[in-house]
């Protein structure tokens, strides 16, 4: 590694409370990851004591149990959450909990030969209910981030842990000399691409290259967003460390043509790598769905999920990607979305939709917004697709070349 491993889990522990979550004197702090992912853990919780949080929680999951609930559990019971766990959410909306959730799977391959039918409703979607609202309204400050661990180095292909540490730091800026001041300016560059973005009002957005030709519609409420955000009560945060999208929430009944993927992603609901998927979209929904591999699974997710079919996100990423620059394919969703541009079928967020946070469900979704209880988020974009915005008038106006984002105010 390029320095000591205490040493390097000490920076980045500091980069997440102070720059992810921005933890405030006297807040408490919730941390959700898995067994396997505890010296990360334990590092956070470390660090948010050093800069006065008052409590933190560490949750842990296992994914062996959930494995042994898809195999052995009542069908009525899969997917179903203790009424404690959601008790415990429902009471963040007072107690403002800053919440971290980890992420980088330590088993990758340890639902291979599950039944996707049960795996799929084993899906905590009670949960997802709980935490969605809260988290995607920015009730609370709040990030995810990642934990390398030894099968998360293995399934990732890097000889050790060291090794991917080694990816994850360049990925998270703390290369620099200072990686807080770093994110702080990588923070704006975002928000001004946003912002440009914005100032031109597209009608629609294009992506088109080697196997993809499809437009998808914007509302007149969509809102190009990227970097950090505030919480209800004012705090700066970084909902995905790292990120280096700019994002907007479409209408989801815009949207026609074809879509093939240029990157591998891993679908985490239901434990499979999908390669080479192409999507066919009308009127807004994904009428098809093909894969070389990871079929049955996207298949599975789209047929026992409401409104997954439909958009929730369109997103711009170019060749100064920290990610993309690793080479690797990290097998995760927080990674793998941020090597190029991308979609996202499902949720879409109400804090980049004008207006929404004070709308239900059923009014988001009748005014352009998707709703669903998952998000998935595949990579669309490469040197040979190009990226346009298209005015009301029919005005084309490049937004991305060769992977070079050359929009301008």
């Amino acid at each position: 590694m390029t320095e000591p491993y205490d040493h390097l889990l000490e920076h980045y522990a500091r980069l997440v409370i102070r720059v992810g979550v921005n933890v405030q004197p006297g807040q408490e702090v919730v941390i959700n990851g898995l067994p396997e992912q505890a010296d990360v853990a334990r590092a956070l919780a470390h660090e948010a004591y050093r800069v006065g949080a008052s409590r933190v929680t560490i949750n842990y999951e296992d994914l062996h149990l959930r494995r042994s609930a898809v195999q052995h559990a009542p069908e009525e019971m899969l997917g179903r959450t203790p009424q404690h766990q959601l008790e415990g959410i429902r009471a963040w909306r007072e107690s403002r909990p800053a919440v971290i959730r980890l992420t980088g799977n330590p088993a990758p391959g340890l639902m291979d030969g599950l039944d996707p039918e049960r795996l799929a409703k084993a899906q905590p979607v009670d949960l997802v209910a709980e935490v969605s609202p809260i988290l995607t309204t920015n009730q609370v400050a709040w990030t995810v981030v990642g934990a390398p661990t030894p099968g998360w180095a293995a399934s990732v292909g890097v000889t050790d842990v060291a090794r991917l540490w080694d990816a994850v730091a360049r990925a998270m800026r703390l290369d620099e000399v200072d990686p807080v001041e770093a994110w702080r300016r990588h923070v704006q560059k975002l928000a001004t691409r946003a912002a440009t973005l914005n100032d031109h009002s597209f009608d629609r957005i294009r992506y088109r290259g080697p196997g993809t030709d499809v437009t998808i519609g914007l509302a007149e409420r969509s809102t190009w967003c990227g970097g950090s955000v505030l919480s209800e009560d004012g705090v700066e945060f970084v909902p995905n460390m790292p990120t280096e999208e700019v994002f907007i929430s479409p209408d989801w009944r815009r949207a026609d043509g074809v879509v093939r993927t240029t990157a591998p992603f891993f679908l985490a609901s239901m434990g499979a790598l999908v390669e080479d998927l192409e999507l066919e979209l009308r009127d807004g929904t994904i009428t098809g769905a093909r894969a070389a591999r990871g079929e049955a699974e996207v298949q599975q997710q789209f047929d026992l999920i409401p409104r997954s079919r439909h958009l929730g996100e369109v997103a711009i990423v170019d060749s100064d990607s920290r990610v993309a620059t690793t080479g690797l394919v990290f097998k995760d969703m927080l990674y793998d979305e941020n090597v190029g541009s991308h979609i996202a079928w499902g949720f879409g967020f109400p804090f980049s939709f004008d207006g929404a946070m004070e709308l239900s469900s059923q009014e988001r979704i009748a005014s352009g917004l998707n709703q669903a209880n998952t998000h998935v988020d595949v990579v669309v974009g490469n040197p040979e697709v190009q990226i346009d915005g298209i005015q009301r008038d029919g005005t084309v106006v490049p937004v991305t070349r060769v992977d070079e984002f050359v929009l301008r105010s």
